[in-house]
């Protein structure tokens, strides 16, 4: 479990084949010292696990699934990725509940200036239009942010400068794919509803 508060920024050293699914091996020197085999880590967004590390450099297993409903499959030597451990008992929530478990991509449609601010609009599959509502939660390549309005198949964040300058969404243009989290919350709501509909 994670809260979408992103603590370092990794660069991908190496992203390589490995028996069905991918090693991916990421930098970052201050980070690396503090995490234990077999922890937990938020990669953009998603849950992997570490399993080799050293003083400056953290590997990861991702498997075939992951490729799938990721961003991870076309990350190459040199991006830029977001970063957070696991959350512990006893640890502040300052985002919201995030399970590192990615449901879908969806693209950067425009990015529009507000002062230092960032107003940032995104495409998504229409099928996710129930998970959204406004002022909701909604993690994007692990970030937690809060949704300022939705449409459908799209919605529009406000990135404060903080934002920008510490995760990869002040990095990203455009067009670029990004990993989205829905509120746990919601999925589950939807699901009740959707049982209540069968059953009635």
């Amino acid at each position: 479990m994670f809260t979408g508060l992103v603590q370092s920024l990794g660069t991908v050293q190496a992203n390589e084949d490995s028996e069905g699914g991918r090693t991916l091996r990421i930098l970052e020197p201050t980070l690396a010292p503090q995490v234990l085999m077999g922890e937990s880590i938020a990669v953009d967004g998603a849950c992997l696990t570490v399993v080799a590390q050293t003083a400056c450099e953290l590997t990861f297993q991702v498997g075939p699934e992951t490729l799938a409903k990721t961003t991870l499959a076309h990350r190459v030597p040199g991006d830029r990725v977001n970063l957070e451990r696991a959350l512990r008992a006893g640890d502040p929530i300052g985002g919201h509940f995030v399970t590192g478990h990615i449901d879908c991509t969806g693209t950067i449609l425009s990015k529009t200036p507000n002062g230092e601010w960032l107003t940032v609009w995104f495409t998504y599959p229409n099928e996710f239009d129930d998970l959204l509502v406004n002022k909701g939660s909604i993690a994007v390549d692990g970030v937690s942010l809060t949704v300022v309005d939705t449409e459908r198949g799209k919605f529009s964040v406000m990135l404060i400068p903080h934002t920008i300058n510490q995760t990869t969404l002040g990095l990203k243009a455009p067009t670029a794919a990004v990993n989205l989290e829905f509120d746990l919350l919601a999925k589950h709501v939807r699901k009740l509803i959707q049982n209540m509909t069968i059953t009635i």
